[in-house]
């Protein structure tokens, strides 16, 4: 009883917020993360009453379920858009733009941080520097799709972004896994060759193959079925089915073998979109049915945010220089790139801002560092900090962004009311002409 209690006032927590964000034109996203704050431990919560607000975190973590589902539906929606006749025309900019801007923001947070420890050596130390620039790498995908969808974005920087968030993933994780394995030789003084560069390669290809081997299951299965409600529910199967699988983690000859569900679910979109004649027309009616998915997946989201992070000066500090270097890194290696890959100046001069959102990759990234002896809380709560504002403010500056660059028209959605209300004075109008 608790659990559908609490899940309706989170889904009508985001819905009546996300009326108050349309008065003030804020992305649904924003609206959705500040109702996960409301309704969060540090608030409503706060009042102990068991389903109208969380009242703990691990009340919050009990529902990570969904979250993993949602992200797997989240990533196989962007797998939709890698498909072959766009590529032809972006790839190759989205690939060197992925990579270049990933590895600009690494580098920067890199040298600002470790810059920061010789100031401050017993606040931060090397090592929690040198994984703080790798997690800088990530970018979160989720809120950016969001923002694309309920804006229906589209042009030159809807098409080349949303190929480079999912690209970005990859290199944030290779980058990532070497940078722990640098911070973990420089604790223990012993340098371990298979961590630092086997395990992220073997991580990325696994994920890229076994969700290429989904994808081709899926397709293969889908033609057995001709009603759409059929195969809308062999598509959702599947994604269930895809993000089970890429949770299996396992030892070989000492090697830790496990996938990225976000790469994985990726790849089973692309190839499905690839081979299947009619998977537009499945991607439309699948992304209606997940809707209430992302709304409760992005309150969950922002109830997860730990605010107590402000208490500590030492975060904020530290913290405030992360953001500033990373958003740095994020637009100069992105404009930079998109110039030298001669892409349109509207996506030199706007993709930077939104490669800003940061959330589900990096919390990941942060909750293994937590394993890191003596520096793994701090990392921890600096990526949360930074979290925080990123997906409060990440959203509506990719919502800028993208209006600047004309991939969103202002006036260019019409609601369901209005259009049934077109379609019902249709006869009249058409009998006044006559006349």
């Amino acid at each position: 009883m608790e659990i559908l209690i609490t899940l309706s006032v989170v889904l009508l927590a985001g819905l009546l917020l996300s009326r108050a964000a349309k008065l003030v034109k804020l992305p649904a996203v924003t609206a959705y993360l500040v109702a996960g704050i409301l309704i969060g431990p540090y608030l409503l919560g706060r009042l102990g009453v068991s389903g109208l607000g969380f009242t703990s975190m691990e009340k919050v973590e009990g529902y990570s379920l969904l979250c993993d589902i949602a992200l797997g539906f989240i990533a196989f929606s962007i797998g939709n858009e890698f498909r072959l006749g766009q590529l032809k025309k972006t790839g190759r900019q989205a690939t060197i733009i992925g990579i270049f801007q990933a590895v600009c923001a690494t580098l920067l947070v890199d040298g600002a941080l470790i810059g920061l420890h010789f100031i401050f050596p017993d606040k931060l130390s090397l090592q929690a520097a040198i994984v703080l620039g790798a997690i800088a790498s990530a970018t979160a995908p989720a809120a950016t799709l969001m923002v694309v969808r309920q804006y229906k974005a589209k042009g030159a920087l809807t098409d080349i972004l949303l190929p480079i968030v999912a690209l970005d993933d990859a290199v944030g994780l290779i980058l990532f896994a070497v940078s722990f394995g640098i911070a973990k030789a420089l604790t223990s003084g012993k340098v371990n060759l298979l961590s630092v560069i086997l395990e992220p390669i073997i991580e990325v290809a696994l994920s890229l193959g076994l969700g290429a081997l989904m994808g081709y299951i899926f397709t293969f299965f889908e033609r057995f079925y001709h009603s759409r409600s059929k195969r809308l529910s062999v598509s959702v199967a599947f994604v269930l089915l895809t993000v089970g699988i890429s949770m299996i983690e396992f030892d070989v000859f000492g090697i830790h073998v496990a996938f990225s569900s976000l790469l994985v679910c990726m790849m089973l979109g692309t190839i499905f979109c690839n081979i299947c004649d009619f998977s537009a027309e499945l991607m439309d009616r699948l992304d209606r049915w997940t809707a209430p998915l992302f709304i409760i997946f992005f309150v969950l989201s922002g109830a997860e945010l730990e605010l107590a992070v402000f208490a500590d000066g030492t975060i904020v500090l530290i913290g405030a220089v992360y953001i500033l270097f990373r958003s740095l890194g994020k637009y100069l290696g992105s404009f930079v790139s998109a110039r030298a890959t001669k892409c349109d100046d509207h996506i030199v001069k706007y993709l930077g801002i939104t490669l800003l959102p940061q959330a589900g990759v990096a919390l990941g990234m942060a909750m293994k560092a937590a394993t890191l002896s003596g520096d793994g809380m701090l990392v921890r709560n600096i990526t949360l900090f930074a979290v925080l504002i990123y997906e409060l403010i990440g959203p509506m500056l990719t919502k800028i962004a993208l209006t600047k660059a004309g991939d969103i028209t202002p006036h260019g959605r019409t609601s369901a009311r209005t259009l049934h209300h077109l379609l019902d004075h249709l006869p009249h109008l058409h009998h006044q002409e006559q006349k």
